[in-house]
């Protein structure tokens, strides 16, 4: 009888384990390892680049949809992948500095070029005020020329076939050379490799977990 209760332990034991690694295995790297949020809540931003004198400062209490608005150019840089490489100089246009504040603390800074060549440029710098972060460069948003035109820098208005997008958006008349498809397959491959490699050691743990459990039961029977 004790013998017969222990072999059902164990079976349920191992099914139980089974079906966890089946789960694991299956999701995706992101539902792993969910980022979490910043307790800090932005509450300015401030401006500075060509044709703005000294530094410009937007509040949420005082111009809350401008506030918004420059904000949603940049907060879903602080943790995305890098999209593109560095466009040569000359095709990056006027260069804008972002920083976004709380409590008149720095938390974030990025490099906007709403006037790059094949559409806006945001670049991320390794170097922020709360500690460092990987260098990269991304495709802005199409609206990133009127939201900085709208908070007070000098840029001119421009008509837009599509508007806003979430980031890695692309401008007016795009050449081939600027879309860089093999930075986004290689950047495509890293993230499916990184994938694969977290998922295999996961189930590695696993496999050595039922292999323990296994000699353990065999050898109370």
């Amino acid at each position: 009888m004790v013998r017969g209760v222990i072999t059902r332990l164990g079976s349920a034991t191992v099914a139980f384990v089974a079906a966890v690694a089946v789960l694991l295995a299956v999701a995706p790297a992101g539902a792993q390892a969910a980022p979490t949020k910043s307790a800090t809540k932005p509450t300015a931003v401030t401006l500075a680049g060509k044709g703005v004198t000294g530094k410009l400062t937007v509040t949420q209490p005082d111009r809350p949809e401008v506030f918004q608005a420059l904000l949603n150019e940049v907060s879903w840089l602080a943790n995305a992948t890098p999209q593109t490489t560095k466009p040569k100089a000359d095709k990056l246009g006027p260069k804008y500095v972002l920083t976004v504040l709380a409590k008149n603390a720095p938390q974030q800074v990025y490099e906007l070029y709403p006037l790059a060549s094949g559409g806006p440029r945001a670049h991320r710098p390794s170097k922020q005020p709360t500690g460092k972060k990987a260098d990269g460069w991304f495709y802005g948003r199409l609206s990133m020329s009127d939201s900085l035109r709208v908070a007070g820098v000098p840029l001119e208005a421009k008509s837009r076939v599509v508007n806003g997008g979430i980031g890695g958006g692309i401008g007016e008349q795009v050449a081939v050379e600027e879309l860089d498809p093999v930075a986004g397959v290689n950047n495509f491959i890293d993230q499916m490799r990184q994938l694969v490699l977290l998922n295999g050691a996961v189930l590695v743990v696993i496999l050595f977990g039922l292999a323990g459990i296994s000699f353990l039961i065999r050898r109370r029977v």
